[in-house]
């Protein structure tokens, strides 16, 4: 994509993180497009912040910083900004309106949720695990190193990134600022905070800095408003692929001005960490695993669960394998002998790929062979290693994904004679390297596209979980925070006339596209209740920051039990929406699924799944809304089946897997077990004509095994909030103020 130029003036509006317009919106809506040549500018100093670009090769922002005649001074940039790396704000920008919100009661508190009791609303240091913060100054150093070999360096800032450019801005008298596109909503809000910053200071060349903002995409496109959201057209329209830029030539660093030098892992630490008081640290609800708290919970009651303990991941244990085989490699790719993520700079990461491409022809250098055996570690379903192993130096952007694409396309070639054939690549590991890099591109489009125009009834927010593109919306500014999730197929737009409904009345609501549905990113990953569960519970840590009224639908409704269950201190309330899931009276075995390899079967069933919901969709929701039809219009289903297609090639990447997930779900934790858990008050909202559940003897059951249990009886079908949302909404808001009473 053409490099894109904004010209800050002092005529523009204040950008604070507490303005009530979105400053995302605003600053997107000044962006021009520009030549992808050099930068038509006087010969003033040029910034290059460096964020989630650690790289020389394939950087726009670079090649265009020092493609000006005559040759400006160019200022390599990075700031470590806890909001970027940690999401250690304070508070989330509505509550500065709720001066009161401190003298809350707590929400009640019982069994497990005594334990992992939290401060709600104090600073976290959420975001960047320590794992990345190590792979990022393993990228940092090698680019700092890359960067000297040039006699130029990298300049290192730590605080507010608006407070760190504006200065190196006037000790220079930058010109010019290059950064790259952002999708996440905090990042994005960050360089709000910047641009706000320059467009209200003054400088002694009378304006304020430009700033370029670039995007490596894969694809060449032109206007990001013009993109089809629809994957099948997407691949009709035959976009040009962009190519990687070669690395330029840089010129010295002739400027009297102090470099700074790299923290080591725990300085960074203790920075990230440094506005955090004894009294206000959360309890770290996040550093145990769902599957590890229910098996201990379960044990603690004497209930069985029949299942041999393992890696959270379903593969072999690596710390166990290595400290067995007792190697240690030479110039070895991994942080440690039981990593698994390519760590270092662009040349390792490089070296890792084309041994990754080769696995299958064997080597005798021990760092490939070492990499090999992580292939084998990390393939818990076909291709899905290559994620595992590079998808952080991609996050990092250690390496563009262009790059990335460009050398397996080569290597492809170059085994086949030049030739690319028609009927699917040559070896496992180029597919899944194609497969990957085109997904990731796609959803970061989908995720670029929601930020310069909204599609829906409520404007986009972007969130990164565990390196994956999440989307959720935010309405409303005070009172308590609802958290909405949709049952299997849909998404947030599920709750179309609910959002702004139940916000209206007092509510800050949330809700979220769970990753492998609707726009979200589908990796290739194995999907399953449980880690459902754990991204509702960051969800809730690191971007609501306050206890919930969990509200789902379906298999959300069942995410939304497990949430509760594990974490009870994270929900006010328990809201269910015809929920999956069944009560067990006396339940003395609870079998928990392995989340293993797929077979075969379950991937050729979630194939012909596709095709007869892409063919039958219309029809099925119909059965789903008995007493209003007219709800299943054509925004409902084209929601639904977005990701679907006549052709299995073009329904949405990682689609197919997600389906997969359908042949390998347990429901077997009882609902009963988990409301004991969770001790907190339930509200149950039943539609009585729910093709997919017997109501009448599931009502009958709750009302004999759970006595704690509201329930509610409505003339509706398997989605009441959206056949009858005005009764829902109702009962909600009713519901919420209640239990807030």
């Amino acid at each position: 994509m053409a490099l894109l130029a904004l010209r800050l003036g002092h005529h523009h509006h204040h950008l604070g993180l507490s303005a009530p317009r979105d400053p995302r919106r605003l600053l997107r809506r000044r962006l021009v497009v520009a030549s992808s040549g050099a930068v038509k500018a006087p010969a003033a100093a040029a910034v290059v912040w460096f964020k989630h670009d650690l790289r020389v090769d394939d950087h726009p922002g670079l090649a265009a910083a020092v493609a000006a005649e005559p040759r400006r001074p160019v200022l390599p940039l990075y700031v470590f900004d806890r909001r970027i790396l940690a999401d250690a704000s304070k508070w989330r920008e509505q509550l500065l309106f709720s001066p009161n919100f401190l003298r809350r009661p707590a929400p009640p508190l019982s069994g497990m949720c005594q334990i992992m009791k939290v401060l709600i609303g104090m600073d976290e240091i959420k975001g960047y695990s320590d794992t990345m913060l190590e792979l990022l100054l393993f990228a940092l150093e090698d680019l700092k190193m890359v960067l000297k070999s040039q006699e130029s360096d990298l300049l290192i800032g730590l605080g507010n990134a608006e407070d760190v450019v504006l200065k190196l801005v006037n000790e220079v008298q930058a010109g010019l600022i290059f950064t790259e596109e952002e999708v996440e909503y905090r990042v994005r809000n960050v360089l709000a905070s910047v641009e706000s910053s320059l467009s209200n200071s003054s400088f002694l060349s009378g304006n304020p800095p430009e700033i370029v903002v670039w995007s490596a995409s894969l694809y060449d496109y032109k206007n990001p408003r013009e993109l089809s959201t629809s994957h099948n057209q997407f691949l009709k329209e035959k976009l040009p692929m962009n190519t990687p830029l070669a690395a330029p030539s840089l010129p010295a660093l002739n400027i009297e001005i102090e470099t700074g030098s790299l923290p080591t892992l725990e300085e960074l630490k203790g920075f990230l960490k440094e506005s955090r008081t004894s009294e206000n640290n959360w309890v770290p609800l996040k550093g145990t695993s769902a599957r590890s708290i229910l098996k201990k919970t379960l044990s603690q009651i004497n209930v069985k669960t029949g299942v041999a303990s393992s890696g959270s991941d379903g593969g072999e244990d690596t710390t166990a394998y290595y400290a067995m085989s007792g190697r240690k490699i030479q110039n070895s790719m991994f942080t440690s002998e039981s990593s698994t993520e390519v760590r270092g700079g662009t040349e390792i990461t490089l070296d890792a790929l084309a041994a990754y491409l080769k696995y299958l022809e064997g080597t005798g250098k021990a760092s490939w062979q070492e990499l090999h055996d992580k292939v084998r570690l990390t393939e818990t379903r076909d291709g899905a290693s290559f994620c595992t192993l590079f998808g952080p130096a991609l996050q990092l952007g250690v390496i563009s994904k262009r790059r990335v694409y460009h050398e397996t396309i080569q290597y492809e070639r170059d085994r086949n004679a030049g030739f690319i054939s028609p009927f699917g690549y040559s070896t496992p590991t180029v597919t899944a390297a194609v497969d990957a890099i085109c997904s990731m591109e796609w959803y970061w489009l989908l995720a670029l596209k929601s930020q310069v125009c909204i599609e829906g009834n409520y404007p986009v927010r972007i969130w990164r979980w565990k390196g994956h593109l999440i989307q959720y919306t935010s309405v409303g500014h005070e009172g308590p925070s609802v958290l909405l999730v949709h049952g299997f197929g849909a998404s947030l737009q599920h709750f179309r006339d609910n959002i702004g409904a139940i916000a209206d009345q007092g509510c800050q609501v949330w809700a979220i596209t769970l990753l492998g549905f609707g726009k979200s990113e589908k990796p290739n990953i194995n999907y399953s209740e449980l880690l459902w569960s754990e991204l509702l519970r960051d969800f809730i840590v690191d971007v609501v920051k306050e206890p919930v009224h969990l509200v789902g639908n379906s298999i959300g409704g069942y995410i939304c039990s497990i949430t509760a269950s594990l974490w009870p201190s994270l929900a006010r309330s328990l809201i269910l929406l015809n929920t999956a899931g069944s009560v067990v009276p006396s339940y003395s075995f609870i079998p928990l699924s392995e989340e293993g390899r797929t077979s075969w079967l379950s991937s050729l069933q979630a194939r012909l799944l596709l095709l007869f919901l892409r063919s039958r969709a219309g029809g099925i929701l119909k059965e789903y809304y008995p007493t209003r039809t007219e709800r299943v219009d054509k925004p409902l289903v084209d929601e639904i089946i977005r990701a679907v297609s006549s052709d299995h090639k073009s329904y949405d990447p990682g689609a197919a897997t997600v389906i997969e997930s359908i042949f390998s779900f347990n429901l077997s934790i009882p609902l009963n077990f988990l409301f004991d858990s969770f001790g907190g008050k339930i509200l149950i909202v039943q539609g009585m004509k729910d093709p997919l559940t017997k109501s009448k003897s599931f009502v009958s059951m709750l009302r004999e095994h759970c006595s704690k249990v509201h329930i509610r009886e409505l003339d509706a079908g398997h989605a009441p909030h959206d056949e009858v949302p005005d009764e829902v909404n109702s009962l909600l808001c009713e519901w919420i103020k209640e239990t807030g009473a």
